[in-house]
C-alpha cells in the first residue's frame, strides 16, 4: 500500500473536563489540557499509529502554535504539506468534556477557513494511493473550493478517495453535500450525519447514498459500526468495550483504523474491527490523538 493523503484541519485544542452542568455566568472546576488537534491532524496521527505512510495537507498561521503543531506531527512521522497564512492565526478549538465523556466544541477555524485550491499541490499527492477529506473543509463555504479541488486532483491522479462528513449540524443542504461527494469511493458518516443525509439512523438508509458514492461505512458509537458495499450488502460489528473518558477525536481514530485496514485489502469484518479498535482506544484517554 502506498501512502494516504489527509486533507483537513490542524491546530490547537484546549480540552476542559468538567463534572456537572456549566452554570451560566458562574464558575466550575475542571481539568484542562492543552494539545494539538484538528480532525485532519487527528486522523493523520492515528494512521501513523497504524504504520501507514501519511501526508497531511492543511493551512496554519505564521505563529508559535502553528510551528509547534507542525513540529509535533513531523516528529511522529507525518509529512506536512502546510500553507502558511500571513494574517490569520492557527486554528484553535475549546473542547468541553462532561462527566460522561461527551464533548461540545467552540471552534475558531482561523487559517483553516482560508484553505485554498492552491494549497493542494501535486507534490502533496506524490506517492499516495488514497486521499481522505475531512468534511469540515467541505462544509465551510470559504474552504469548500479547496475541498472540491482536492477530490478532483485525487481523481485525476488515480487515487481512491474517502470523505468523513464530520459535522451533522453543518449539513444544512444534504442534496448539495451529496452532489459535492459524488464519485467518492467511501463515505464515512456517523449516525447523526446519516440522519442529516437520509432522515434515518438505520444503516439500511445508507443504501440511498450508493447513488452517489461507491461504499458507505457508518459508525454508531456504542452500537458498533456497519459497512454497506456497492451491492447494498450490510456487514456490522459491535463496538469494542471501553470506558469513555473523552469522546473527542473518536471518529477520526475510527476513520484511520478503517482506512489503514481497507487499503491493506483486509476483509470487511476486519476493516470494521480495526476502526472500532482505534475508536475504543481514543475514548479511553483525554485528548484526540494517540
Amino acid at each position: 500500500m502506498s501512502g494516504i493523503v489527509v486533507v483537513g484541519d490542524v491546530g490547537l485544542d484546549v480540552v476542559a473536563r468538567h463534572e456537572g452542568p456549566i452554570p451560566h455566568g458562574g464558575d466550575i472546576r475542571a481539568k484542562v489540557h492543552f494539545t494539538s488537534g484538528g480532525a485532519g491532524a487527528n486522523t493523520a496521527l492515528w494512521l501513523r499509529a497504524e504504520d501507514t505512510e501519511t501526508t497531511l495537507v492543511a493551512r496554519i498561521g505564521d505563529d508559535s502554535g502553528g510551528r509547534m503543531v507542525k513540529s509535533e506531527l513531523e516528529a511522529a512521522g507525518v509529512r506536512c504539506e502546510f500553507a502558511v497564512d500571513p494574517e490569520e492565526p492557527t486554528f484553535c478549538v475549546v473542547v468541553l468534556v462532561d462527566g460522561a465523556g461527551e464533548r461540545s466544541m467552540l471552534a475558531d477555524r482561523a487559517a483553516n477557513a482560508k484553505f485554498s485550491p492552491e494549497d493542494v499541490t501535486e507534490a502533496a499527492l506524490a506517492g499516495a494511493s488514497h486521499l481522505h477529506l475531512s468534511g469540515y473543509v467541505l462544509l465551510y463555504p470559504s474552504s469548500r473550493p479547496a475541498a472540491l479541488a482536492s477530490l478532483a486532483a485525487a481523481k485525476k491522479a488515480g487515487l481512491t478517495t474517502s470523505v468523513d462528513p464530520q459535522a451533522a449540524t453543518l449539513i444544512t443542504d444534504p442534496a448539495a453535500f451529496l452532489d459535492d461527494v459524488r464519485g467518492v469511493d467511501l463515505l464515512m458518516p456517523n449516525t447523526s450525519e446519516l440522519v442529516a443525509l437520509t432522515g434515518s439512523s438505520d444503516p439500511e438508509a445508507a443504501k440511498e447514498l450508493l447513488d452517489y458514492v461507491g461504499e458507505v461505512v457508518v459508525t454508531a458509537g456504542l452500537d458498533g459500526a456497519s459497512w454497506v458495499d456497492a451491492s447494498g450488502t450490510i456487514t456490522s460489528v459491535p463496538a469494542q468495550p471501553a470506558e469513555c473518558v473523552d469522546s473527542t477525536g473518536a471518529g477520526d481514530a475510527f476513520d484511520a483504523g478503517v482506512l489503514a485496514a481497507w487499503l491493506r485489502g483486509e476483509s470487511t469484518v476486519e476493516v470494521l474491527r480495526a476502526g472500532t479498535r482505534l475508536g475504543a482506544r481514543a475514548v479511553a484517554k483525554v485528548g484526540p490523538q494517540p
